[in-house]
């Protein structure tokens, strides 16, 4: 599709959506263009200023990539995050509440672990004085792409 702006022989200047310029060419050539003001079947093509990018168009974009980049970092850090944990620390799954408060009591021994815990739970720890910390965990999929 292609906009002509167009204009009539009484100076009314209106828009045009046409398939290509052959269609505007056979529409104007056979009559079947009008003025949607005044009636005229006199309609010609008016000037047009070419559509650029205006300097809000430029910003917002410029916005866009920035937090494209910013996005792309924050997963990359969140990613070799989740890395150092697993290689360093020891998965104990759902029963971290249960972990963690045997570490601190010192019912096991002491280590660095990871899993997972409610809400709840993890309230209840820190209620309890024991350090432990929510982290954001990067989707095994989302790194492989």
């Amino acid at each position: 599709m292609i906009l002509f702006q167009l204009k009539c022989n009484h100076d009314h200047e209106f828009e045009g959506w046409f398939r290509d310029s052959a269609t505007y060419e056979a529409q104007s050539t056979s009559g079947e263009l009008s003025c949607p003001m005044c009636g005229s079947d006199q309609v010609s093509k008016a000037l047009m200023a070419p559509r650029l990018r205006t300097s809000r168009q430029k910003e917002t974009a410029a916005e866009n990539r920035k937090k494209a980049t910013i996005a792309e970092a924050t997963h990359k850090v969140l990613a070799e995050l989740r890395q150092q944990v697993e290689s360093n620390c020891e998965n104990v799954g759902a029963g971290f509440a249960e972990e963690a408060r045997k570490i601190y009591y010192g019912e096991t021994e002491k280590r660095g672990i990871y899993g997972e815990a409610t809400i709840k739970e993890a309230v209840e720890l820190v209620d309890e004085g024991i350090d432990v910390h929510a982290l954001p965990w990067v989707d095994d999929k989302s790194e492989k792409n």
